[in-house]
């Protein structure tokens, strides 16, 4: 908890090096009320941005589907509610998140594969998915490039992939009404809700130094990913990125 401590009373973002550490123990303390707050946080959205984000990964029919770095797997979940026939592999590096994941399943009765896992080490073989989906994940890994790799390697040639992620609006007015919500609600809110007001406080500074989707476009045609495209949603504030695999 010292690294938290010292966040608070200084920059919000940990060092590269120790980001791995810190990501995988807050998410641990926030589990519990993960989903609620980003209910209040979204505005009750991202159920919907969720949806748009599996719909993308038609026209493939996908047999096999990935959710990277799944939380509490309502991406996963939406997955199997659109791709009933298909078969639903999600993976997160948290086991408080897997565990709540797992609760949801089983109370909705449907089947879902959970696996423990890191997003730049994904533990399965090459070709082995149709379709991958991601959601507010890439701010949190320690290489984004190293990540769209991994999920292009799991993924067959002709597959495609959903990205779902927070963006800065491009307008200046929209923007500056983002950063005061984002950068000044947000942790406010958070620590009343949650009382882990770090958390919150590092979940909007991620998003200072992170990609603008145009650039996440370039990271992911490196990546061996092509037709790479986005849409914003949200007045900007989120993007969802697809790419089919080469």
């Amino acid at each position: 908890m010292a690294l938290a401590g010292s966040l608070m009373m200084g920059d919000p973002l940990p060092p590269p090096e120790r980001k791995v550490t810190y990501v995988r123990a807050m998410f641990a303390r926030i589990a519990r009320r993960y989903d609620l707050m980003n209910r209040l946080m979204t505005l009750g959205r991202d159920r919907a941005w969720r949806r748009y984000t599996v719909a993308r990964l038609e026209p493939v029919r996908p047999a096999v589907i990935l959710d990277v770095a799944t939380g509490t797997g309502d991406l996963a979940l939406e997955a199997r509610r659109q791709h009933p026939q298909a078969h639903i592999v999600a993976l997160d590096f948290v086991p408080e998140m897997l565990a709540l994941a797992r609760q949801k399943i089983v109370a909705r009765g449907v089947t879902v594969d959970l696996t423990a896992g890191d997003a730049l080490q994904l533990p399965f073989p090459d070709a082995a998915f149709d379709g991958v989906v991601t959601g507010f994940a890439l701010r949190n890994v320690a290489d984004i490039p190293a990540a769209f790799a991994e999920m292009a390697r799991v993924t067959r040639s002709g597959g495609r992939i959903a990205c779902l992620e927070i963006a800065k609006p491009r307008t200046p007015f929209f923007r500056q009404l983002f950063r005061l919500y984002f950068y000044r609600f947000v942790p406010l809110i958070g620590g009343l809700i949650t009382g882990q007001r770090d958390a919150y406080t590092y979940l909007p500074h991620s998003l200072t130094a992170f990609l603008t989707p145009d650039e996440i476009v370039e990271v992911m045609r490196r990546a061996g990913w092509r037709q790479v495209r986005y849409k914003r949603l949200m007045l900007g504030t989120v993007a969802v990125h697809t790419g089919v695999r080469e």
